[in-house]
């Protein structure tokens, strides 16, 4: 009998708060074999204790197996996980710009290309802290071994702070604002922050905003109550109706309607589970 999701997660101590949204334990059966995981406003990385799991991006044909687990910039595509069942491991998940301090190469070469901790971080020192994860006592102890490594790994990066103050202008207007107006604010000229938003997150500031208004759109959707579609996609600044289901579809690859029937599924099938939210069932 497979045992039910064990999720531990809490927010690290400065100076990681302020990359690192939470660090992460999961351990158990996901509640579906493959997931998901749209586009958002975030950046992943999982160091996996258990089987392999796999990966398969939008333009790949075959998934991709992770052993010691993986490293994930800001996405502009979907990504499906295929869990082994049961699964363990241990993870961050990063605010968009917080995962550059600790990449050896720029973000954009990562985009849409997830790679192994060992091509990030080298097959020794994975193998040493995958190790000493794997046999710590319980959740915390484990958090806590994950939050050292950080913070030890932590560097100074050139722009970080350009890029983290106007990051979280746009996140504070989730996406309701003028690129050229925010690179004046700062300071600097938009090809100056686009090409720090590139080699620090991954993405140009635009298509972050993008993200963070329709991230912020979705989570405003309860699937259990009736949803106007037309009220919604008004209030989240998109032109009309059809600019707002392109963008569903480019984002998820399913209809709004299509997109609700699923969640409501989750709920149906997983109530109050952990990992309901983002992650939707795959078809």
């Amino acid at each position: 009998m497979l045992c039910p999701v064990e999720y531990v997660s809490r927010t690290p101590r400065p100076p990681l708060n302020g990359l690192i949204d939470d660090l992460y334990y999961l351990e158990g059966a996901p509640p579906y074999a493959r997931l998901t995981l749209p586009p958002a406003p975030s950046a992943l990385l999982i160091i996996n204790l258990g089987a392999p799991f796999q990966i398969r991006a939008a333009t790949d044909i075959k998934p991709t197996d992770y052993t010691d687990g993986c490293v994930i910039t800001t996405r502009t595509r979907t990504l499906e996980f295929g869990y082994p069942l049961p699964t363990r491991s241990v993870g961050v998940h990063f605010t968009p710009w917080g995962l550059a301090p600790f990449l050896p190469m720029p973000a954009t070469e990562l985009r849409d290309r997830p790679v192994t901790v060992e091509q990030v971080w080298g097959r020794p020192a994975t193998a040493e802290l995958r190790d000493r994860l794997a046999t710590a006592n319980d959740p915390h102890e484990m958090l806590t071994l994950l939050e050292n490594e950080l913070t030890r790994r932590l560097h100074e990066t050139a722009g970080l702070d350009l890029v983290r103050h106007t990051s979280s202008v746009i996140a504070a207007t989730r996406g309701a604002l003028s690129i050229g107006d925010l690179s004046t604010a700062a300071g600097v000229s938009s090809t100056h922050l686009a090409q720090r938003f590139k080699q620090l997150i991954g993405v140009t500031p635009k298509r972050l905003a993008r993200t963070y208004r329709f991230t912020a759109t979705v989570f405003a959707i309860n699937p259990a109550e009736p949803i106007d579609w037309s009220d919604l996609a008004g209030n989240a600044g998109y032109f009309d109706q059809a600019h707002f289901s392109h963008e569903f579809r480019a984002f998820t690859g399913l209809t709004p309607t299509r997109y609700v029937e699923v969640r409501q599924r989750f709920l149906r099938e997983h109530p109050g589970h952990a990992l309901d939210g983002w992650p939707l069932p795959t078809d």
